[in-house]
């Protein structure tokens, strides 16, 4: 995904169209632009751009909204929160659906292409402000949304207490390419190297991985 085809939602013109410029003078495809989350949701569904900057307080449905349905239908397009919101509720509750960024608006545009090229290469990317302010204070604050989407999809299967074996024959992989996810895991988490110390962060923070 060298060159990604994105999706821009906001229901404000100014910024819709600004961050739209930005992102055209960088190269970058603008395959559709929405001033509302309805059309934003039904312009993934029909068109399935790679990735979606979406606002998260908009008419019809919120950015929320679109990625919570992403989720649950199992759509590829991968959802990036551009946002005024810095509460941590609101941050935690957009974490639980996958998404793959969460920007300020404030500073947008300076860590747009950051985000983008993150999010390209499978990782998420989250505004420095936020990221400083919300990672360390949650109980499960181990940098979890430094994980990729196969690195939560396999933690989600050590959480249902699936071995490696398991897990390798589940996902059509080799045990060592489970066995390297998991090392991975646990550095990102900064867990201790004990026996076990993964299957337990994971079960016991199994409701924060839905």
């Amino acid at each position: 995904m060298l060159r990604p085809n994105i999706l821009i939602a906001d229901d404000h013109p100014l910024l819709l169209r600004g961050l739209e410029e930005f992102l055209r003078e960088k190269n970058y495809q603008i395959i559709a632009t929405c001033t509302d989350g309805l059309s934003a949701y039904n312009t993934i569904i029909k068109e399935k751009p790679d990735i979606a900057i979406l606002d998260i307080e908009m008419p019809n449905m919120t950015g929320i909204d679109i990625a919570k349905n992403c989720k649950r239908h199992q759509i590829d397009t991968k959802i990036v929160l551009n946002t005024l919101h810095k509460e941590k509720r609101i941050f935690e509750e957009a974490v639980k659906y996958n998404i793959h960024g969460y920007l300020l608006k404030e500073f947008a545009l300076s860590e747009i292409e950051a985000c983008i090229e993150s999010v390209c290469k499978g990782e998420s990317y989250f505004s420095e402000k936020i990221y400083k302010r919300f990672s360390t204070s949650t109980e499960q604050g181990t940098h979890i949304e430094k994980l990729t989407r196969s690195e939560m999809k396999i933690l989600k299967l050590i959480a249902d207490e699936m071995t490696s074996g398991e897990i390798a024959d589940f996902l059509s992989i080799s045990v060592r390419t489970v066995e390297k996810h998991r090392a991975n895991i646990i550095k990102k988490l900064d867990l201790d190297q004990k026996p076990n110390a993964l299957l337990i962060w994971a079960q016991k923070n199994k409701e924060s991985l839905l």
